[in-house]
Parts: C-alpha cells; structure tokens; sequence
C-alpha cells in the first residue's frame, strides 16, 4: 500500500504569525494533529504539530502570546505519495516524529500520520452481532 492510499487530503495551511492558541484553535475544529506552516522568510514549508503546542504549555509559556514561527519544525522530512507505508513508517521511526507532509512536484498534497499507518495494516474490527 502506498501514501497516498493511507494520507489525508485535507491539509490545514496556517501562516507563521498565528498564535499558538489559533493554531490549535483551527487544529481542533479540523481535528487534525498537525498544521503545515507556510513562511516564505523562513524557508518555505514547516509543520505544526500538537506536541508543539503541549511543549509549549508544558515550558509556561503563553499560547495567546506566542507565535507559530517560533515553534515550527522547519527540518522536514517529506514524503511522497508513491512512498510505500513501510517507507513512511521507517522514515518515522528513524527521525522520532508521527507525522509526515506529502509533496508531489513540491506542493503539499497531503498529510500521512502514524495512525494513518496503522488504520491501513490493522483495520478496525466488524461488529459482529452475537
């Protein structure tokens, strides 16, 4: 099975000068756990995820005050959607991240995450009447 069997296709976009508590604001409502960032002074395309913000909290720090640039993870590691599930998952594991953005011909087309991974290899159990 490839990416693009597994990836969402529904990609929150925000912009580096949200606020953390915007961020997760539009990550709630989407119920998504992470956000591509796009910020052109800062390279390109980076990611927002929930453990940003939950590091955030953790380090009292003010998610009204501060801003998604300052916590985007701009070391990316991207995939493609012709990447296999054991491509993406190994690419997980090695780099200690659950989430991967999904570019064909450099556009973001998608987001696969480690619970997209597992969906695909164990596939929730029928409920057999008894």
């Amino acid at each position: 099975m490839l990416v693009r069997d597994a990836m969402s296709t529904v990609v929150l976009t925000i912009g580096p000068a949200h606020t953390l508590r915007q961020a997760a604001a539009l990550m709630s409502a989407r119920r998504v756990g992470a956000a591509v960032v796009h910020d052109p002074d800062a390279g390109g395309i980076g990611i927002l995820t929930e453990r940003d913000i939950l590091n955030c909290v953790g380090l009292g720090q003010s998610p009204d005050i501060e801003r998604v640039h300052a916590h985007t993870t701009t070391d990316v590691v991207f995939a493609a959607p012709t990447w296999t599930l054991e491509e993406a998952a190994r690419a997980m594991a090695h780099g200690g991240f659950r989430h991967l953005i999904v570019l064909d011909r450099g556009e973001p087309v998608g987001l696969v995450s480690v619970r997209d991974i597992i969906r695909c290899w164990a596939p929730a159990r029928q409920h057999v009447p008894a």
